[in-house]
């Protein structure tokens, strides 16, 4: 085949291609606000929730980030953003279950940074609300999907909302736009590196 002949045929697929895509776009005629997840056993999946945040206040949004386990203040996202006058952080984790071994503490944190979610979810001068390791709250049984479920679905029509932890439940994957599955191949903490600052933290 000569190169005249493959840049035809390519030329060929891609007007397909383009006609499909194009057909899509077109189809989609509906502006709302958007309820995504962000799951699975890899690393990234708060880090991608950080990068809708960035990306949200470009255009100017009114952002919200409640940590439901995460109980450090020293991370390079909170030092980046904390500052910023479009976003509302906060840090209502007590850290790690195996750190805390204390279930009626970590549940009484869990409801309280939950009120904080709630005040959010209400609220439609808010237009990106961050719930990051919030599927540990349910999975831990701290909070119920029949509580947590309306909250989300009853929230202002244009407001967005990011979920981030493993093993996200069926109820929250059943009424979300987008559900992202990240899958772990490698990690260097299983070659004995130690957590890396700008990195993991």
């Amino acid at each position: 085949m000569t190169e005249s002949e493959r840049d035809t045929r390519h030329q060929a697929r891609m007007a397909r291609k383009k006609a499909v895509i194009d057909a899509h776009i077109a189809a989609a005629d509906q502006a709302q606000g958007l309820f995504l997840i962000n799951t699975g056993t890899g690393k990234g999946k708060s880090s991608a929730a950080f990068g809708v945040l960035a990306r949200a206040l470009g255009h100017g949004m009114q952002c919200a980030v409640i940590q439901f386990i995460k109980s450090r203040s020293d991370t390079g996202e909170e030092a980046f953003f904390r500052d910023h006058p479009n976003v509302r952080w906060h840090v209502m984790g007590d850290g790690f279950t195996w750190d805390t071994q204390n279930d009626t503490q970590d549940r009484a944190t869990a409801r309280k940074a939950w009120e904080q979610a709630q005040a959010y979810l209400r609220d439609p001068a808010i237009n990106l609300v961050i719930l990051d390791e919030f599927t540990y709250v349910l999975k831990y049984g701290w909070l119920s999907a029949e509580e947590v479920v309306p909250e989300i679905n009853g929230r202002p029509e244009m407001q967005h909302v990011i979920v981030t932890g493993r093993a996200a439940p069926e109820s929250l994957i059943e009424i979300a736009d987008t559900v992202t599955e990240m899958n772990l191949l490698k990690h260097a903490y299983h070659s004995g590196i130690m957590a890396m600052p700008g990195i993991e933290w």
